[in-house]
């Protein structure tokens, strides 16, 4: 592992989150009708992507009855668009790496918005592969020790005998990193043994991490990660810039 917390961006990015709830509920929304489609219906039982999804978007704070009213949106014939995933990759401002993740029923629109963002903030948008190299696809799961009643030990424990590849015990938080494809039957396990998690999902990590002492570099990349993250057709992004 980096050994790179990430439980102080997860913070920031909730903050930031509460105060844009309608926004982080339309991406949530779409993915819940994604997972609906293409991981088997309905049902959460016997639908695992779907199960992470509601995971994700409880921990978003996202009502029951508004989760349940994208799922029967999606399970109705043509009620949800047909999105498609389309990932974008590209360089920031002192060579940082940035990974996008859409869902889109309008490439055209997607694309223009992206690369525009990727201008604004003085980088490019690059060729599929560009940067992907550079990161490691992994399940993470971030529990925070505040709200954690059992100690790491045990903690660690339960996460390995569920799958879990690796633990580590940073300053306010655990982070257990899984293989992708283990990453539902682990989060599923802690969530019946009541571990709270604060942050559980399939994401990228870094390899190698970049710093950025530039003032202009920092508003340049800072520039570019707002406006992704404002566009409704963005999921989620990658980066590794070390802030």
């Amino acid at each position: 592992m980096s050994g790179h917390s990430k439980f102080a961006n997860i913070k920031h990015k909730k903050e930031k989150n509460d105060a844009a709830k309608g926004k982080i509920f339309t991406k949530i929304g779409r993915e819940l009708a994604v997972a609906v489609k293409e991981g088997g219906g309905p049902d959460p039982n016997n639908n695992s992507r779907l199960r992470d999804v509601i995971a994700k978007a409880k921990s978003n704070n996202m009502p029951n009855d508004t989760i349940d009213r994208n799922i029967k949106k999606a399970a109705g014939e043509g009620a949800a668009d047909n999105f498609e995933h389309i990932t974008y990759e590209g360089y920031g401002p002192g060579g940082t790496a940035i990974i996008v993740k859409t869902l889109t029923d309008n490439k055209n629109r997607t694309a223009s918005n992206v690369r525009n963002a990727f201008t604004k903030g003085s980088g490019n948008v690059g060729t599929p592969g560009c940067v992907s190299f550079m990161f490691d696809e992994k399940g993470q799961i971030i529990v925070d020790k505040e709200e954690c009643e059992i100690d790491a030990d045990d903690l660690m424990m339960l996460a390995l005998d569920a799958g879990a590849e690796d633990f580590a015990e940073e300053e306010e938080s655990y982070e257990i990193v899984t293989a992708p494809e283990d990453f539902s039957e682990v989060r599923l396990k802690l969530e019946e043994e009541g571990i709270p998690m604060m942050n559980a999902e399939v994401t990228m990590i870094p390899q190698t991490w970049v710093e950025l002492t530039d003032e202009a570099d920092i508003r340049n990349i800072q520039k570019t990660l707002d406006l992704l993250e404002e566009d409704d057709d963005v999921q989620d992004v990658y980066y590794n810039w070390n802030e």
